[in-house]
């Protein structure tokens, strides 16, 4: 009897059992279609929100930009005052360094200008002392050349000889100082204050025993003639006063006649008044 009733209980209880986890199965599968309701809704309300939250974004941005836009245009962005400040230090700066330049560079050509009139009235003074020695030097040598052609002319003895050189010397001093070409002036840059000072040119001299003749042969023989005849005239009228064959006598004749030569040369006469 007993055994009977707790079989009965034992089926009583997988009835119950059963009822019970079929009831769980159909909760289960309603919760589960629930669950899948509840995420498509909350995926659809997120991409809402999303979409809200980057239209506010854009708005928000689109607005910010329109707001430094309008501050720029009115000079009140805080970037461009920034950056409008520093350019104006850079600018007062760069001022600044140009106006100390500006006045270095003064300095300095001034000093340069001091310098520069310094050195060309330097040159001047030089230049003039070294034209008056050259144009010395040249007539020095002149005057020497003269001296020794006549010298070498008296060393001869021979009488034509030394008036057709003293005839020809006057004529070549003449044909000189009226042929006588100026040099060219170039212009000279001045010469710098640390520039090295230019060597002095060097004169060639001519030999004094060198006899230069201007006159070609035909006008040598000319005067030639001229002379020879003068010269017999006169050794004739002084043969027949002083005729004597004493050699003193002969060299008194001699220097009579070139006393006498002398004379009637004017130009001769501010030659010999040089010497």
């Amino acid at each position: 009897m007993i055994k009977r009733k707790m079989s009965e209980y034992d089926l009583d209880l997988d009835d119950e059992n059963s009822d019970f986890e079929a009831t769980n199965e159909k909760n289960e599968h309603e919760s589960d279609e629930d669950t899948e309701d509840a995420s498509e809704t909350d995926m659809v309300k997120q991409e809402e929100e999303y979409t809200e939250i980057k239209e506010q974004m854009y708005q928000d941005k689109l607005a910010n930009l329109k707001k430094q836009l309008q501050q720029l245009e009115d000079g009140e962005h805080p970037e461009y005052l920034k950056r409008l400040k520093k350019l104006e230090i850079n600018h007062e700066n760069r001022l600044s360094l140009n106006d100390v330049f500006l006045r270095l560079e003064k300095e300095r050509v001034e000093r340069e200008y001091f310098l520069e009139k310094e050195a060309a009235q330097k040159e001047y003074e030089e230049k003039k002392i070294e034209l008056k020695e050259n144009l010395i030097a040249d007539l020095e040598e002149k005057k020497r050349i003269i001296e020794a052609e006549r010298s070498s002319m008296e060393l001869t003895g021979d009488k034509s000889s030394l008036q057709l050189a003293d005839l020809a010397i006057i004529r070549r001093l003449i044909m000189e100082d009226s042929m006588e070409v100026k040099p060219v002036t170039t212009r000279k840059l001045r010469r710098r204050p640390n520039d090295p000072l230019p060597m002095p040119e060097k004169r060639r001299k001519t030999l004094p025993t060198q006899l230069n003749f201007l006159l070609d042969d035909n006008e040598i023989l000319e005067d030639l003639r001229v002379l020879n005849k003068e010269n017999n005239e006169h050794l004739q009228d002084l043969k027949g006063k002083y005729a004597s064959p004493n050699k003193r006598h002969d060299r008194e004749i001699r220097s009579l006649h070139r006393q006498l030569y002398l004379q009637n040369s004017p130009s001769c006469d501010g030659i010999n008044s040089d010497h």
